[in-house]
């Protein structure tokens, strides 16, 4: 059996004390230069390796910060969720934490689970996101008085630290294109009303087009689940209405919708980008290698999951920044799905 290293052993190779030792280790003393450099040296030399269980023990600290989502659907992918995941271990672990995933239950049930994390003490926080309004997790915390971060807004009245994209800034951007290349119809793919990220990006919709002095039909404006079957579907509803009330530009919520779009728009033969532009929300990955290229917008999801954990580790060492919420802005990312050539046709009928 390998014996482990001990501090005391690092602090005579040092030749310095115990609680000096300590407190370099741990990043809290004001020894000079010379010290710390010989500390160090020692540390390396003889292989030292923090026991983090007994020092968990001694800070009744577990180190794991607990996180769940909502299941992506069988048979998807998300990027986003893996570029969120990867952003947030990347800076816990750094930090000497680590993220406990746990199963995602619906309703109280998942409160449920949140309370006994917090009980047995198997957690010292938790990272929130799919946040919606009146995010019984939210409350939860706050009535618990819990340490959380979350990827998102709730309720105006909520006082709570979150880190979020501004997704109403990404919509007026995507509209403001549209109307620039000559659009005046734009249809909207969007998530049902108790959405409230999908309430945040319909007012930049709405903002977008007031500002241009356009108005959204009622009949230009879906909704329903985000998936590529819905996308689809609604498209071909536009696609049946006669040519001066079909939509010219198609906005949707995520980019899985405007792939639908993009199929049923092809499969009528009408083309994409030319004739009907289409654009998406998230900039996955893939949506570049479309044909065409999928005009999205790009939410710096990487930066979002490195600043929930390092605001998640300053509230841990109780010293929080003086901003606890934090608003990122989107980019967009202009493809030849939003590009019309110099004649567009945008009365011509689906097939004709």
């Amino acid at each position: 059996m390998i014996k482990r290293v001990t501090i005391k052993e690092v602090a005579i190779h040092a030749g310095v004390s115990y609680q000096t030792v300590s407190k370099v280790l741990n990043g809290q003393g004001q020894a000079s230069k010379g010290t710390e450099e010989r500390i160090w040296f020692s540390v390396k030399e003889l292989g030292y390796v923090p026991n983090l269980i007994a020092r968990s023990l001694r800070s009744q600290r577990s180190q794991l910060i607990g996180y769940s989502w909502e299941p992506t659907p069988a048979g998807t992918a998300n990027p986003i969720l893996d570029q969120f995941l990867q952003s947030m271990v990347q800076v816990a672990e750094e930090a000497s934490y680590h993220l406990l995933a746990f199963p995602y239950q619906t309703g109280d049930r998942w409160i449920a689970a949140y309370r006994d994390l917090i009980d047995t003490r198997r957690v010292d926080a938790f990272v929130l996101s799919s946040i919606d309004f009146n995010d019984q997790r939210i409350a939860f915390l706050l009535e618990r008085n819990f340490p959380f971060v979350a990827f998102g807004r709730s309720n105006d009245g909520w006082q709570f630290p979150w880190v979020d994209v501004d997704g109403a800034a990404g919509m007026r951007l995507v509209v403001e294109h549209l109307i620039a290349m000559g659009h005046r119809r734009v249809g909207v793919l969007a998530w049902p009303e108790t959405s409230r990220v999908g309430q945040n990006r319909i007012e930049g919709v709405y903002a977008a087009l007031k500002q241009a002095g356009l108005t959204l039909p009622p009949e230009l404006l879906l909704r329903g689940e985000g998936s590529y079957a819905f996308g689809n579907q609604a498209v071909r509803t536009w696609l049946n209405l006669e040519p001066e009330q079909r939509p010219t530009a198609i906005v949707a919520f995520n980019d899985i919708m405007a792939v639908g779009a993009m199929s049923a728009i092809q499969a009528s033969g009408l083309k994409v980008g030319e004739e009907i532009a289409v654009t998406g929300f998230d900039d996955s990955p893939m949506v570049q290698y479309l044909n065409p290229a999928l005009t999205s917008i790009s939410q710096p999801v990487w930066t979002v999951g490195q600043q929930v954990m390092r605001l998640l580790l300053a509230i841990l060492d109780e010293n929080p920044p003086e901003e606890m919420q934090v608003l990122l802005e989107p980019r967009l990312m202009i493809r030849a799905s939003s590009v019309r050539n110099d004649t567009p046709h945008l009365g011509r009928r689906p097939g004709s």
